[in-house]
């Protein structure tokens, strides 16, 4: 899953300075953790240590209170409830990646992304967007080609995956939803030549970066394997040693 972090972090520096092009810095001074890396931390917590879903998000949002979070997530991580408040945000989509790494069959993956989805992002849209990325995570990560993967989103998820990163950049602007973030990402990585590129298109449609990035980076971990090694020493110098200490039991167990 740190090529999901890796992501996250390479495309914090241009959430709010967008770029149109794939010849940036990987790496600025303003590259951080954002939200997406502490919930993706925390969902591989929960897979490690059997730990309740909403338990676990306003526990790790609470420790680290300055990550970036949504609105709506912000509320509810300040509040009494733990009830779910019917988001469709990409926020269900960009914390999955360890479900996509931890799971044995596709089955076992859609139910597990579903449950750690629904605890905040129960609208229809919110589980559709996580049970696509840990899938297509899945598929990557077992062997499927990448129009074997295409096909199977497309048909799964009514998503249109037929565009392309030519056509869609012009005209994106930032978009916090599943739907209209996560087939972005998708075609990010089905674009991709490896993991650098990747990544690197994810970051050049603008919009929501990190997020974009995070998602299309834990794909293209899964599926060519390898992640440079000047990104993985950056990504782990950057990282807070709490969160890595997580990352890399998760590794242990579920690394290739």
């Amino acid at each position: 899953m740190i090529g999901a972090i890796a992501g996250d972090i390479i495309g914090s520096a241009f959430e709010w300075n967008p770029v149109k092009r794939t010849d940036f810095q990987l790496f600025t001074p303003g590259s951080t953790f954002t939200d997406d890396t502490v919930l993706t931390v925390a969902v591989a917590d929960c897979i490690l240590s059997g730990k309740d879903y909403a338990r676990a998000f306003k526990d790790y949002g609470n420790r680290y209170p300055h990550a970036g979070y949504g609105g709506m997530f912000w509320r509810w991580l300040n509040s009494e409830t733990m009830a779910p408040y019917n988001s469709f945000g990409n926020g269900s989509a960009m914390r999955v990646s360890p479900v996509g790494f931890a799971f044995g069959t596709l089955d076992e993956v859609l139910a597990e992304a579903e449950k750690s989805a629904a605890v905040t992002h129960n609208h229809p849209e919110g589980i559709k967007g996580a049970q696509a990325v840990a899938s297509a995570i899945f598929l990557a990560r077992t062997g499927s080609t990448k129009e074997e993967i295409r096909r199977y989103i497309e048909r799964s998820f009514d998503y249109d995956l037929q565009r392309t990163l030519a056509r869609i950049r012009p005209g994106y602007t930032f978009d916090v939803t599943c739907q209209g973030s996560v087939p972005e990402a998708i075609i990010a990585f089905l674009e991709s030549e490896d993991y650098e590129d990747a990544v690197r298109k994810a970051v050049s449609l603008g919009g929501d970066s990190d997020t974009i990035a995070c998602m299309t980076g834990g794909i293209a971990q899964a599926y060519y394997g390898r992640i440079p090694d000047h990104i993985l020493r950056k990504t782990r110098e950057i990282l807070d040693p709490e969160l890595l200490k997580v990352v890399d039991l998760f590794e242990a167990r579920y690394g290739r």
